[in-house]
């Protein structure tokens, strides 16, 4: 499974917190850190490709 790495951020567009996870693709990295619900701004990370920015809307 391909390692993503989930970046928190701040209310600059800093990151405040990042996190290392698995997924089978991309689609399935977006459900995942969707099914947080975080209360704040992130994207998700493939090595060097932006998978998705995620307001913290869409991630609840």
């Amino acid at each position: 499974m391909p390692a993503y790495r989930l970046y928190r951020l701040d209310g600059a567009d800093s990151i405040s917190k990042a996190e290392w996870f698995e997924a089978a693709d991309d689609a399935d990295a977006i459900r995942k850190v969707r099914d947080k619900k975080l209360s704040v701004a992130s994207e998700i990370w493939d090595g060097k490709r932006r998978v998705a920015k995620l307001d913290a809307a869409a991630s609840r």
